[in-house]
């Protein structure tokens, strides 16, 4: 069983690394650089894989392979609060549009690319996961409504029994026993996107390939709409979408 405690008690104090990375932030915001592309260079120098600040936990680095970058992104761009534009910040933040037009490859140069490759991680593992679960879910919903029924439990149970082959309640189960996590009604964020990796997993391992490219598909294709000229993560959804690469 895992609490917050124990969380905070293994946690560490900041990393020479980490102090660094915010020290360059500023630095580089006070010269004139772009913050955006400070903020990148910042996430390059980051090492911490998790730090608990006021009671809340920030996992940067989830199953030791999915990087969340927009947290850390959120955490550094707490430590210069005020000297951001508020509108570009947030909707970084809130709505992950970066203020600049960046490709794939100009975002990897500046964050390293061990970094990069975990983030496609967390790309693949936790953006498109829940994405696939979702155009499924819409899929279903149509359906239902044709034959006039519409059940919100019903309806994440059968969308998670076409993708997983399991309800979303038996699979939780097995995910919060192999983690040994407690059975609790809720899930923090934390543990959502735990889940939520644990779930592409689960579907790369137990579930037939071509439908795992098939699913992958859905998900990259509902991406490509949602994110319309949005700089980098709608070109890195472009960038991928025509080979069908799951």
């Amino acid at each position: 069983m895992v609490k917050l405690a124990d969380k905070v008690s293994s946690a560490h104090s900041l990393q020479a690394s980490d102090a660094e990375a915010m020290r360059y932030f500023r630095e580089e915001i006070a010269a004139g650089r772009h913050w955006y592309l400070a903020l990148l260079g910042a996430i390059g120098i980051w090492s911490s894989a998790e730090e608990v600040r006021d009671g809340r936990v920030f996992s940067y680095l989830l199953g030791g392979e999915a990087f969340d970058w927009l947290l850390l992104a959120e955490r550094l761009c707490g430590a210069v609060d005020g000297i951001l534009p508020e509108d570009e910040k947030n909707a970084l933040l809130f709505r992950g549009q970066p203020p600049l037009e960046l490709d794939p490859e100009q975002v990897k140069e500046l964050v390293g690319g061990g970094k990069y490759n975990q983030y496609l991680n967390y790309f693949y593992g936790i953006t498109v996961e829940k994405t696939i679960i979702l155009a499924v879910k819409e899929e279903v919903y149509k359906e239902r409504q044709l034959i006039s029924r519409r059940n919100e439990r019903d309806a994440d149970n059968e969308t998670y029994r076409r993708i997983y082959g399991a309800t979303k309640a038996v699979l939780l189960k097995r995910f919060r026993k192999e983690r040994k996590y407690l059975h609790r009604r809720s899930m923090n964020l934390t543990e959502l996107k735990e889940f939520t990796y644990w779930l592409f997993k689960y579907r790369m391992v137990h579930c037939d390939k071509a439908k795992v490219a098939s699913d992958t598909r859905k998900g990259l294709q509902l991406l490509q709409h949602q994110w319309a000229g949005n700089g980098f993560l709608g070109a890195l959804v472009a960038d991928v979408l025509p080979a069908g690469r799951t």
